[in-house]
């Protein structure tokens, strides 16, 4: 996939991300992409569904529903921040061979642990991203703590 196909995907998920911060969840968004066309879309809703497993990338995995793992070989989830442990798990659970972050600035997750099971990890460090996770943090500092269980 080139990075055009990339950027649009992950605005998709940035939509997602905003949607979030709108329902006063916390502003991550997840899309999920086989073969060019959206299967899944999610945010994190955590605090609008009172779900301590529901981070943006499984919202997404639950709003795609079940699929088969010829499916989720040919796919590509996008997150518009680094993938926690748990849904760096997920992936390789379902073994998505490539992974798009908006930017692991704000949070970096198991992205080396991904890469050495074989996954194709992008970074596309998008400033966009970045500013809307550092306004939310400085807002919600306690909450975003909660979030990656500090």
């Amino acid at each position: 996939m080139d990075q055009t196909q990339d950027l649009f995907f992950m605005n998709v998920a940035l939509e997602e991300a905003k949607l979030g911060a709108s329902e006063g969840g916390i502003p991550i968004g997840s899309v999920l992409v086989i073969d060019g066309k959206i299967v899944g879309r999610g945010h994190n809703q955590r605090v609008q569904q009172g779900d301590p497993i529901l981070h943006g990338e499984m919202d997404c995995f639950k709003n795609a529903g079940r699929l088969s793992a010829k499916d989720y070989a040919k796919a590509t989830i996008y997150s518009t921040l680094s993938p926690c442990d748990m849904c760096s798990g997920a992936i390789l659970l379902y073994k998505i061979p490539r992974v798009v972050m908006a930017e692991n600035e704000t949070f970096k997750g198991a992205e080396d642990y991904m890469r050495s099971r074989g996954l194709e990890v992008i970074n596309l460090d998008l400033n966009e991203a970045k500013q809307l996770m550092r306004e939310f943090i400085s807002k919600n500092p306690q909450l975003w703590n909660e979030d990656i269980a500090e």
